[in-house]
């Protein structure tokens, strides 16, 4: 017999969530939603170029700076994603994303206003539990907004806006920086966030609130069963695995990058800052909507793909990340980190679609939530802390190299990643739930 939602229709009888949506408002709800991942990762990758500047400031080591930068952020993210994850799960999403929106920006507001070391760390901590509940939400609607076949491309489109929030954050944040410091830069880094969650309140469409939407029935299974189900599914647990290592090498190697150029190369912060964020933004423009497009026609031969295409991606990209941190021309550096990010950015998109297909509709926000907070907590939250502290540790013998030498280790995160999302394609066909 089929499960019913608490109106009495059988679930498989009601029409599916994007069924009620033209071709013109998904891509307008897409837009908005692309809007609230640009003021996540400014606010978030704000922080990279901040570094030096608040190292010098408040005399800490890297490793301070490794425990601010991530773990500080992280621990709290990680912590508070599970509640506001199955809070998605089972309510009003749109609600859920206007809040989050108001708490990391206002908690930004506060990294500008702090004046010890501790008070900023206090604040970091405060914007990680407001952004605890951005993307997992977001990409749960995403989900109810287009059909499969279309997921990977509008979840690449989604995750671009990690290059603008970059390029704001890098670009922006750099040269107010350099000219105002860098208290000024968190303070305006704030204020695009509040104007973002009054967009998604008065704009963007909850589709539990209409009239037979096919999400009632998950506001009645509860948080262990979702999880259980999750731990069920070996292509799940890989994926998840995979995730980590991957977070481990974007949290931890990439934020120094901005100290790589400034200490090991000897470029000043403004033109850093511009080059890094001109680069990157290109590289992610011109990698993302090409890898979408084609994780979306290669998993409609073989689903499969939407695991395998991120693992070929991250075992390519890991030889081109260690190859820019050996060398000391500026220019060679930043032709490798193009080519790097331009491969990485196509290989990642399609993780999420992949997730998506094997979760069920069921748990969407909790499965996100799971692999984002686990990768949060270790790699975002050990990711910069190892990065910082093997930099400590080698700069006492090879000074400022120490930094180049680290960031070189850890670029072997990326093909254990590539292994494991080969693994989690090999088991996602049994795995499938709609």
């Amino acid at each position: 017999m089929l499960p019913e939602t608490p109106e009495g229709l059988p679930i498989a009888a009601l029409p599916p969530t994007w069924s009620m949506y033209t071709t013109r408002q998904r891509w307008g709800f897409l837009a908005v939603l692309f809007l609230v991942s640009t003021s996540q990762f400014l606010d978030r990758s704000v922080i990279s170029v901040l570094l030096e500047p608040i190292k010098q400031e408040f005399k800490v080591s890297d490793t301070m700076l490794g425990f601010f930068g991530g773990t500080c952020f992280a621990l709290v993210y990680a912590v508070a994603g599970m509640p506001v994850a199955r809070w998605a799960d089972r309510g009003n999403r749109r609600t859920v994303i206007t809040l989050s929106l108001v708490a990391w920006s206002v908690m930004t507001l506060f990294c500008g206003l702090a004046q010890t070391f501790w008070q900023l760390a206090l604040a970091r901590v405060g914007v990680g539990m407001g952004e605890s509940g951005g993307i997992p939400a977001s990409q749960s609607l995403i989900a109810d907004y287009f059909p499969p076949e279309r997921r990977a491309t509008a979840i690449a489109i989604f995750i671009g806006a990690v290059t603008a929030g970059n390029v704001l954050g890098l670009g922006v944040g750099g040269n107010i920086a350099a000219t105002y410091g860098w208290r000024q830069a968190f303070l305006i880094a704030a204020l695009p966030g509040l104007l973002v969650a009054l967009v998604v309140r008065l704009t963007l469409a909850e589709p539990r609130l209409q009239a037979g939407g096919a999400d009632t029935p998950t506001q009645t299974e509860r948080a262990a069963d979702a999880i259980a189900r999750l731990r069920q599914k070996r292509s799940y647990v890989t994926a998840l695995f995979g995730s980590v290592l991957y977070f481990l090498f974007v949290y931890g190697p990439v934020i120094f990058i901005p100290s790589f150029l400034l200490r090991v190369l000897h470029e000043p912060l403004a033109s850093a800052s511009t080059t890094l964020a001109v680069v990157g933004a290109t590289a992610s423009l011109f990698g993302t909507p090409i890898g979408g497009w084609l994780a979306d026609r290669l998993s409609r031969r073989d689903i499969r793909w939407l695991s395998w295409f991120p693992a070929l991606a991250f075992a390519a990209a890991g030889p081109v990340w260690m190859l820019a941190f050996s060398l000391n021309s500026m220019t060679a550096v930043m032709a490798c980190i193009f080519i790097a990010t331009v491969v990485l950015a196509a290989g990642f998109p399609s993780v999420f679609s992949a997730i998506h297909s094997i979760c069920g509709g069921a748990r969407r926000a909790t499965a996100i939530a799971i692999v984002l907070f686990s990768a949060s907590l270790l790699g975002g939250g050990f990711g910069p802390l190892a990065s910082g502290a093997l930099s400590d540790a080698l700069s006492a013998d090879y000074g400022r190299e120490g930094l180049r030498y680290a960031l070189m280790a850890m670029t072997m995160l990326l093909p254990a990643s590539a292994l494991m999302f080969y693994v989690c394609g090999r088991a996602m066909p049994s795995d499938v739930e709609p």
